[in-house]
């Protein structure tokens, strides 16, 4: 209350002591001697005017007339004078000091004096003594409490960063310049140090609400004086009036190496409460984070743990490379479009052959060596999108549109058989140029965002209400801290991430990379193949065994039409290869001279002996 008081008293009384300077004392002193002469010559001039006065009855006289006319220049040049005087006094005001004893003088004598009057022989009246002296003590109690400094007992062992915000986290400090930033009628608590940084909560009177609170957080980080890129979160308290602030000036995660893998170790380490936090295998999960992020850094424990167990299998698709080609040793890459369209048109095929096998009462198939549980990893999503774009080359050639049909399918369905699809992009947004399709990030569950660009892109990630719930995705720092969420009801929170490195991938053991075979009916995922053989309306002795299995799509083909198949469609209902890569491996074997091709459609060997249609 009385610092406002303390402050307008000390710029006037620094105003005053800056005007104070030699030279306007000097312009002072000759405006004094100035208007003292003039003073001088005007009282002359009086005196003389009423001399003629007297010497005279007729005021139209000489004498009279000038005496008039010399009384009247006197007066103006007295006038004026005293406005050049009063004017170097304001260059030249006196000390406010000076000015409060004339001030408190007025009443501090006639109160004294009244005291005397009014008392008697045999009592003193001494009312208006004392009102005059309590008024002067009033004003000097005011200025020194004004005054007073603001101290703030801090801890010693706290860094100079979380000394200077407790200091102004202190309700003291806090109350004297909340209402230069807007924010009077709020009082924060005593501030808790906590292994996650600086925790208090905030009283707020009836004019606020938590939201509205938290939407001057521009206003409370430059009240802090905070870094621009320290956490700060703003969140409702216990009780609809309060409000709190955390600063994440420390990680519980301090400390712990997060550096390299080996099975089983958790992904990351909570910086809250620093409990160390895993991600169950078998969880499709997105994985969001700008260049620099370290995204690729942090989900390659993911992919190792992934493809490390007997029943575990990784398939990578990169269009960029830089990152599959780390893994060539122990996952089935996936690089150009015709490869990541064929390695799709199998696990959709490897899908279906599984979700036949689940168990009624069950929901998902059992894992074994047999049929692995396989997860799909796809690093940087936007660049499969426009990859799905391309054009398709020729009646015969591939129809890459099928990408993303195939990857929605197996976000959609191929949880229950075990293809488990981790998504992650640089680029979370869900628009044409976008790095995830809205029917896939809607079948994810755990996601994960590290550093990410905006607010919009951390609401992609977390959902509309990210902004609200303080997810900020947008706000951490880099490289290695991320927000977790498990689950569309549970609360996202801030990890420290396991850092592994390519070196460290490149140094892992090799491990058995997964192919589709095609099985019999009710054997779909076990080792070895199955005989090929077209499903027709044909007597069994026109359809000749096949005495071995072929290996490659390319024998699998050419097999299949030696076989008796006479069209694109047979051969793939007979291999159980997708009509695509069955239309490239035609065309591709048609070029070479090791098939023919009628006009028709229908396709044979040139050989002795074939069957015809």
């Amino acid at each position: 209350m009385a610092a406002p008081f303390a402050a307008r008293w000390d710029a006037e009384a620094d105003r005053r002591a800056k005007l104070r300077t030699p030279e306007n004392l000097k312009r002072l002193m000759e405006a004094q001697k100035a208007h003292n002469s003039a003073r001088a010559t005007a009282a002359a001039a009086r005196s003389q005017r009423q001399a003629a006065r007297k010497a005279s009855a007729n005021p139209l006289s000489t004498g009279r007339r000038a005496a008039r006319t010399a009384d009247k220049a006197a007066r103006t040049h007295r006038e004026s004078a005293k406005t050049a005087l009063k004017s170097a006094r304001k260059n030249y005001p006196s000390t406010l000091r000076a000015k409060a004893v004339q001030a408190h003088a007025v009443h501090a004598v006639p109160g004294a004096v009244s005291s005397w009057l009014m008392s008697t022989a045999d009592s003193w009246t001494v009312w208006p003594a004392s009102v005059s002296a309590g008024l002067i003590a009033l004003n000097a109690g005011a200025l020194w409490l004004g005054r007073r400094t603001v101290t703030v007992a801090v801890d010693d062992a706290l860094s100079a960063e979380e000394q200077r915000l407790v200091e102004r986290l202190d309700p003291s400090y806090w109350a004297q310049h909340a209402d230069e930033r807007g924010l009077s009628g709020t009082v924060p608590a005593p501030v808790e140090i906590t292994p996650a940084g600086l925790v208090t909560h905030v009283r707020l009177d009836g004019r606020w609400k938590p939201s509205s609170f938290r939407a001057k957080h521009e206003e409370i980080r430059a009240m802090l004086g905070a870094r621009t890129d320290l956490r700060m979160e703003i969140k409702p308290g216990s009780h609809g009036d309060r409000a709190t602030i955390t600063l994440r000036t420390r990680s519980a995660a301090d400390g712990i190496d997060l550096s390299g893998w080996t099975p089983g170790a958790p992904w990351g380490v909570d910086t809250v409460t620093g409990e160390p936090v895993s991600v169950p295998l078998g969880r499709r999960m997105l994985i969001a984070g700008t260049s620099g992020s370290g995204k690729s850094w942090s989900t390659r424990a993911l992919l190792a743990e992934g493809s490390e167990y007997a029943d575990h299998r990784l398939v990578v698709i990169d269009p960029k490379r830089v990152e599959a080609i780390n893994w060539e040793h122990r996952a089935r890459i996936a690089i150009s479009a015709d490869e990541v369209l064929d390695v799709s048109d199998e696990l959709v095929a490897e899908m279906h052959d599984r979700l036949r096998l689940v168990p009624r009462g069950r929901d998902t198939i059992e894992i074994s060596t047999e049929r692995p549980r396989i997860t799909v990893f796809v690093d940087e999503g936007a660049e499969v999108i426009a990859m799905a774009k391309l054009r398709k080359r020729g009646d015969d050639g591939p129809d890459y549109s099928r990408i993303m049909e195939n990857l929605s399918t197996l976000a959609r369905m191929a949880r229950a058989a075990e293809i488990i699809l981790i998504w992650a992009t640089q680029k979370p947004t869900m628009d044409a140029k976008g790095g995830i399709d809205p029917q896939i990030s809607a079948q994810i569950t755990y996601r994960a965002a590290l550093a990410l660009s905006t607010s919009g892109e951390s609401r992609v990630v977390f959902g509309d209400d990210a902004t609200e719930k303080g997810w900020h995705a947008h706000e951490l720092p880099m490289p290695g801290v991320a927000l977790l969420r498990s689950g569309p009801k549970a609360p996202a929170h801030a990890i420290n991430t396991r850092a592994f490195s390519p070196q460290d991938v490149i140094a892992l053991p090799d491990r058995p990379v997964w192919r589709r075979q095609e099985v019999p009916a009710g054997t779909a995922g076990t080792s070895a193949p199955a005989p090929l053989r077209l499903v027709k309306e044909t007597p069994a002795a026109a359809v000749p065994a096949q005495p071995t299995a072929p290996v490659s799509n390319r024998d699998k083909v050419l097999a299949a039409v030696q076989t008796g198949a006479r069209t694109v469609a047979d051969v793939a209902l007979v291999t159980g290869i997708n009509k695509g890569t069955v239309s490239k491996q035609v065309k591709a074997l048609v070029a070479d001279g090791l098939m023919l091709r009628a006009d028709d459609g229908a396709l044979s060997l040139p050989v002795a002996g074939e069957v015809s249609a």
